[in-house]
């Protein structure tokens, strides 16, 4: 029987842990009706995990007894950033939690010329990623920074090996040598890119890549991309 797995800020070092979280104490009892003698997965975000044992239930908390502490073996070698324009909100979060699946390391939320929504639920999206994390057996859960303008996203993207810009106008992945510890994809928004965020990223070496000549939902792309991306650097 698969175990179920849990993102929190545990010690692993510990013979026996307690944990009196609220949200992790609500999921163990009441959701998934645990008891002693149950066994879980303890993930501590830093790519440690260890199995765990339920102890004890009671209104101080939750009691475990830990287990071996291994290393996850499922992250990929290589750092993905996504920089995906903000979109609607469903589709929006539907990109972190299929990215967070796929194995990109940071998504950093990304305001351009024709994005329409601005305002996003930061924590909501944080609470999506680490329920995707635990369900897809990841060792940690991918960072959401705080939006960013277009510029100061190539700012920060300027410390990747590599940045690929999203856009039907580019070249087939498979035309580049996708081999990088570090790299950056550009998604935009529902109504593709404006010019002169073309032009820039063309001026800064940017790798123009084409997903096909359909027009892809801006999800879609987020998703397609980021799938193909850390898939082809094996």
């Amino acid at each position: 029987m698969k175990l179920q797995r849990f993102f929190g800020d545990f010690n692993l070092n510990e013979k026996i842990l307690t944990v009196n979280d609220a949200g992790f104490y609500n999921q163990i009892k009441n959701v998934l009706r645990l008891s002693a003698g149950d066994r879980l997965i303890l993930c501590d975000g830093k790519n440690n995990e260890a199995e765990a044992e339920v102890d004890s239930i009671s209104k101080d908390g939750i009691k475990l007894k830990i287990g071996k502490v291994a290393t996850n073996e499922n992250e990929t070698k290589i750092k993905t950033v996504l920089y995906c324009a903000i979109l609607k909100r469903e589709n929006f979060e539907l990109v972190i939690q299929k990215a967070t699946e796929i194995g990109v390391k940071r998504i950093v939320p990304v305001i351009t010329a024709r994005t329409v929504k601005l305002a996003i639920n930061t924590a909501r999206l944080k609470a999506i990623a680490k329920e995707a994390a635990e369900q897809s057996g990841r060792g940690i859960v991918p960072e959401i920074s705080k939006p960013m303008s277009f510029e100061d996203a190539r700012k920060d993207a300027k410390t990747n090996s590599v940045n690929y810009f999203f856009d039907i106008s580019g070249k087939s992945l498979m035309s580049f040598k996708n081999h990088f510890d570090t790299a950056g994809i550009f998604i935009g928004p529902e109504g593709g890119w404006e010019g002169d965020e073309i032009k820039i990223a063309r001026d800064q070496g940017y790798n123009f890549v084409s997903l096909g000549s359909l027009t892809l939902r801006a999800e879609t792309a987020a998703i397609v991309a980021s799938y193909s991306l850390i898939n082809s650097n094996k």
